[in-house]
C-alpha cells in the first residue's frame, strides 16, 4: 500500500517550541479559579485542554449554564491564542524544514498539518515562513471538538487529505502525536526536538524515532520499498 501522506505537528516539529506554556497554564488556572473551579481540581502539569475538560465537568455539575461554560472556554482559548501569537512572532523554522517539504512534494506525497494552535496562530506561522502552499490540509483546534491525543483531530486531517490511516505517516514531537497516530493505526514518527524525549515518544507508541526532519524522505522511501 505504501505511504501516501505525511501529517506534521507544528510547534516543536516544523518550528521551534517557544510557547511560554507555564505562564499560560498559570494564567488559565487562575482565571478558572475565579470562575468557581477549585484550584485543587486543576494541575499546572496539565495542558489547557485537560484543564478545560475538568473545569467544564465541574461547572456542569455545579449547574452552570451551557452558554456560561462556553463563554469561559472561549476566554481560555483567547488567552492561549495570545500566547501562541507571541510565540509565533519569535519562533524560527527547524533546520531542513523547507528542503524536506520540497522533497516530499517531489515524491508525490500529500502533506497535512495537525496542530492544537489556533487557526490564526498557525496560519501566521505558515505565511511568515512562506510554507503555506506545501500543505493540502491544515486542521487547527478551531476545526474540531476534541484535539489530539483524541483521534478526532487526526481523523479530520486524514479525511481532508482523502487517505487511510495506514497510508499516512504522522510526525510530531509530543506524546499526543504518537497516541493519536497509534489509535488510528497510522505510522507514528517521533521527532525529539520539542517537548518530549526519545524515551517518552517510544513509550507512547512511536514506530520510528528520527533526529532530524531531513531524515523523513529516506525513512518513507525505505517503508515504501519494504511494503512494495
Amino acid at each position: 500500500m505504501g505511504i501516501k501522506a505525511v501529517i506534521f505537528d507544528l510547534d516543536g516539529t516544523l518550528v521551534g517550541f517557544n510557547l511560554d506554556y507555564r505562564a499560560l497554564r498559570a494564567e488559565a488556572r487562575g482565571y478558572l479559579a475565579k470562575q468557581g473551579v477549585p484550584a485543587s481540581v486543576l494541575s499546572l502539569q496539565e495542558n489547557i485542554f485537560e484543564m478545560l475538560k475538568k473545569a467544564e465537568l465541574f461547572l456542569r455539575n455545579s449547574r452552570k449554564s451551557a452558554a456560561a461554560i462556553e463563554k469561559i472556554r472561549g476566554e481560555v482559548l483567547n488567552m492561549a491564542e495570545r500566547y501562541e501569537l507571541d510565540a509565533a512572532m519569535s519562533t524560527g523554522l527547524m533546520s531542513g524544514t523547507v528542503e524536506t517539504l520540497k522533497t516530499l512534494r517531489r515524491m508525490g506525497l500529500k502533506i497535512g498539518l495537525c496542530t492544537t494552535d489556533s487557526e490564526k496562530a498557525a496560519l501566521y506561522i505558515l505565511q511568515r515562513f512562506k510554507i503555506a502552499d506545501f500543505f493540502d490540509a491544515v486542521v487547527t483546534r478551531d476545526h474540531v471538538k476534541q484535539v489530539k491525543p483524541h483521534p478526532e483531530h487526526l481523523q479530520a486531517v486524514l479525511d481532508a487529505l482523502g487517505v487511510k490511516p495506514e497510508e499516512s505517516l504522522v510526525v510530531g514531537d509530543s506524546v499526543a502525536d504518537m497516541q493519536c497516530a497509534q489509535e488510528l493505526k497510522a505510522v507514528a514518527v517521533g521527532l525529539p526536538t520539542g517537548i518530549s524525549s526519545k524515551q517518552q515518544l517510544a513509550q507512547q507508541g512511536a514506530n520510528y524515532i528520527i533526529t532530524s526532519i531531513t531524515d523523513l524522505p529516506i525513512l518513507i522511501a525505505q517503508i515504501n520499498k519494504v511494503q512494495g
